[in-house]
């Protein structure tokens, strides 16, 4: 513990299971911290002898087990209750804190990474992520020991309940965000839930509403969560497309807050066509609050173009589905999302939600008869060029003099007619760089050359 100094990163903490700070005895402090600083957050008038309580739940990593037991000892030696609802996507644990009137929320995923990561998630209350400056608190907490003397005895200790029907409770809740009047019949839908937290919840979910599905990747065994498959490997779910002759495709990653689609040609359809069409149709039907989608500076500029012909605008903001949300709260405004597949529908979740944005989706089809490969259209891409490297360190990127050289030229080559992206993964050891242009040659010839100026710069080898 002593050479870590920060726990919290873009999405929770997060790392390689088992190693710092992912590890059982760091799980156990965070229990204890987080229990101190959520009953203090949320008080309210409890019965006598009732407890605060903090709902668990994680997706089908091996290493979740290892992560839930030293949770659950943490948060129940501060004399706080723990509700565990085992694997469910991590909206789910989100939903199910909300409507079990917990005090918070605390989910174990490493979202789209291979399974030997993982990581901790938490929601307050109301089910929103936490703030900077409550994570600060919980991070101050574990390293300071000041909570160390706090040991409530005998009947003051907390216990753990296993939550038996909160998978149904969210295939109900999820379903409530489709109209109640409208089926799924007679639509053939392949699915990939990537061996993660939706194998069960989200083929439930469009079988009541009639679909018939092909589903694939729902066999979790601990260490094939993402492995070859699900939203970070977009081609398998075109596979089983064109394969199966479905209507639609909908993958998952391994904690089902993302979605990407496949429409029937098995082509795929990104975050920002989801985007496109979601607010363009919400547009049309004048449900688009303030008339404003919000995406981050990673989306595609026809995103502005799409919307402009329907009256509306686009507001961006940094890269992170908490940046999103935090906007949309900020300004009341209700579809936000990512290219990589995070939709957040504050009419109904209060995160990134996979099904619930796929029913969206699905919903306009039904309502406009027009196929996935149509409604696509109403977005005209600009080309971009993306490089995701490994990186052995991340220096500021300008005090990178060669790479900041080479920036600058290719910004002055695009003329105000494109961008240069350049940023350092919140969560992994990568540096991201999208070039954005009119031109694919001229912008994937710029990012070759500050890819190899990175690579030598700080590359990984």
């Amino acid at each position: 513990m002593a050479q870590v100094n920060k726990l919290f990163g873009t999405d929770g903490v997060r790392g390689v299971a088992n190693v710092e700070p992912v590890t059982a005895e760091t799980a156990l402090k965070l229990g204890r911290a987080a229990a101190h600083v959520f009953t203090q957050l949320n008080p309210r008038t409890l019965p006598a002898g009732a407890r605060p309580k903090i709902v668990l739940g994680k997706d089908t990593r091996l290493s979740g087990y290892m992560l839930e037991n030293a949770l659950v000892a943490g948060i129940t030696s501060l004399g706080v209750d723990v509700l565990v609802i085992g694997p469910l996507p991590t909206p789910g644990v989100a939903y199910i804190t909300r409507s079990l009137r917990a005090d918070a929320g605390i989910v174990l995923s490493a979202s789209h990474n291979a399974y030997e990561d993982n990581g901790i998630k938490f929601f307050r209350h109301d089910g929103y992520k936490l703030d900077d400056a409550i994570e600060q608190q919980i991070e101050q907490l574990v390293f300071s020991g000041e909570i160390d003397a706090v040991r409530p005895t005998a009947g003051k200790i907390g216990r753990a309940t296993r939550i038996d029907d909160a998978l149904g409770r969210y295939v109900e809740f999820a379903k409530t965000s489709f109209p109640r009047g409208m089926s799924l019949e007679k639509m053939h839908i392949a699915v990939d839930v990537a061996n993660g937290a939706s194998y069960k919840s989200t083929p439930c979910i469009l079988r009541e509403l009639g679909a018939d599905l092909t589903v694939a990747h729902n066999t979790p065994n601990g260490t094939n969560i993402n492995a070859e498959c699900g939203s970070t490997h977009p081609e398998e779910i075109q596979r089983i497309v064109k394969e199966s002759g479905a209507e639609v495709g909908i993958t998952h990653d391994g904690d089902a807050d993302r979605v990407l689609l496949c429409d029937e040609n098995g082509e795929l359809v990104d975050g920002d066509e989801i985007l496109a069409i979601a607010a363009t149709e919400m547009l049309r039907e004048g449900r688009l609050a303030q008339s404003t989608l919000v995406a981050t500076v990673m989306s595609n500029f026809g995103l502005d173009e799409a919307l402009a012909k329907f009256g509306g605008k686009v507001l961006r903001t940094k890269v992170g589905d908490r940046y999103v949300l935090e906007e949309m709260v900020k300004r009341d405004l209700n579809v936000g999302g990512e290219q990589s597949g995070h939709m957040i529908f504050r009419d109904f979740s209060t995160t990134g939600d996979g099904i619930v944005c796929a029913l969206q989706i699905l919903r306009m089809m039904r309502t406009t008869g027009k196929p996935l490969s149509e409604l696509k259209q109403c977005l005209k891409k600009y080309p971009q060029a993306q490089r995701n490297l490994r990186v052995k360190q991340k220096p500021p990127i300008e005090q990178l003099p060669e790479v900041m050289k080479l920036v600058g030229e290719a910004e002055q080559e695009l003329s105000g007619k494109g961008r240069v992206l350049l940023r350092y993964s919140g969560t992994e050891p990568k540096i991201r760089l999208l070039i954005e242009g009119r031109e694919f040659a001229q912008i994937d010839r710029q990012a070759n050359r500050i890819a190899d100026a990175i690579q030598t710069a700080i590359g990984a080898g």
